[in-house]
């Protein structure tokens, strides 16, 4: 089959690797499609996968978002009509959505956050399959379009099946010039720029508590260049010049302090005390890891326990993402 997959987001790419190596190793050809926004082209060239940029990211506002998805839409249906697909994969990729059902092609959708309004609705109800954890509760995603018909709900976390074939690479550390005596702390800002963001004050407490502790050297991971402007300047605080492995730096890190459902669960996944600062409507995934200890919200950084960790490096959990491509070949049954 021709495979179509679109990432949309700079953990696209990680979580979708695996799947389209599989892919490709079952004598398929993958065309991957992209936008410019956060550092998606970034991590794209780090982990070889090559790729067709159309259109960018449309900014915070209702109205941005509507004519980036119109126009983005419109030149994917051109280029997809050259190419005519078997079949389109996307994490919840809404112009994968549109341009799939203009043209009939089955269309897979993985997600593990519900709670993205009129996003999830419209990717949802044009998929043939739906990839869920089955951590998020069955009612949730009956709203949203995941009926039952089409609703694949996988064990664990995504992370655990992208990160199974990981080996943590301690060179991050030298890459980026990191005193391993000192606390390492990794930091992921908000995502300002989503339907489901909500305001975020106890982010910006952390990042002064941070740069206030000179134990400590923290790593922020920015979205969005303004994000990165405003934490250069302060001490203790490094930001990355390009797209890093930001996985292994996790798995070395000492702690997570992160907004960012993806890295929070890439924490977890890794072993990692992680402390999440989401403000929006919390999801089933997270809910269910915070239930259980794995995951904690910050609510006053005083609590951060910034100490070096005793934990094991590495994967405590992996699983094998032949599940999930499996699920996904299921839409063109």
């Amino acid at each position: 089959m021709l495979v179509w997959v679109d990432c949309t987001a700079a953990a696209h790419p990680l979580v979708l690797r695996p799947l389209i190596e599989r892919f490709e190793a079952r004598g398929d050809e993958v065309f991957l499609t992209t936008r410019e926004y956060g550092q998606t082209l970034g991590i794209l060239d780090r982990i070889g996968i090559p790729y067709t940029t159309v259109g960018s990211h449309g900014g915070a506002s209702a109205l941005g978002k509507g004519r980036a998805l119109a126009g983005r839409s419109a030149q994917l249906a051109r280029l997809v009509w050259q190419r005519r697909p078997q079949l389109a994969l996307a994490h919840g990729s809404v112009d994968l959505a549109v341009v799939s059902s203009l043209y009939l092609i089955p269309s897979a959708q993985m997600q593990d956050y519900e709670f993205a309004g009129w996003q999830r609705q419209i990717a949802f109800r044009a998929a043939r399959k739906v990839l869920m954890p089955d951590s998020i509760p069955l009612e949730r995603l009956r709203k949203i379009g995941a009926k039952e018909r089409k609703l694949i709900r996988y064990p664990g976390l995504k992370e655990e099946y992208y990160l199974a074939d990981f080996s943590p690479d301690a060179g991050i550390l030298d890459e980026l010039g990191l005193d391993r005596e000192k606390v390492l702390v990794v930091v992921r800002p908000p995502p300002e720029t989503s339907e489901y963001h909500a305001r975020n004050d106890v982010y910006g407490e952390a990042i002064r508590h941070l740069a206030a502790a000179d134990s400590v050297q923290a790593v922020v991971i920015p979205r969005t260049e303004r994000q990165a402007h405003e934490v250069r300047t302060m001490a203790n605080l490094i930001v990355p010049e390009r797209a890093i492995d930001a996985q292994s730096l996790i798995a070395y890190a000492d702690l997570v302090v992160s907004a960012g459902g993806t890295m929070n669960r890439e924490a977890v996944a890794l072993g990692t005390p992680v402390f999440t600062t989401f403000a929006g409507r919390m999801g089933g995934v997270d809910e269910d890891l915070i239930a259980a200890g794995r995951l904690r919200v910050l609510t006053d950084p005083a609590e951060l326990p910034l100490r070096k960790r005793e934990s094991p490096i590495g994967v405590l959990n992996p699983r094998d993402p032949g599940l999930l491509v499996e699920a996904v070949l299921g839409a063109v049954e």
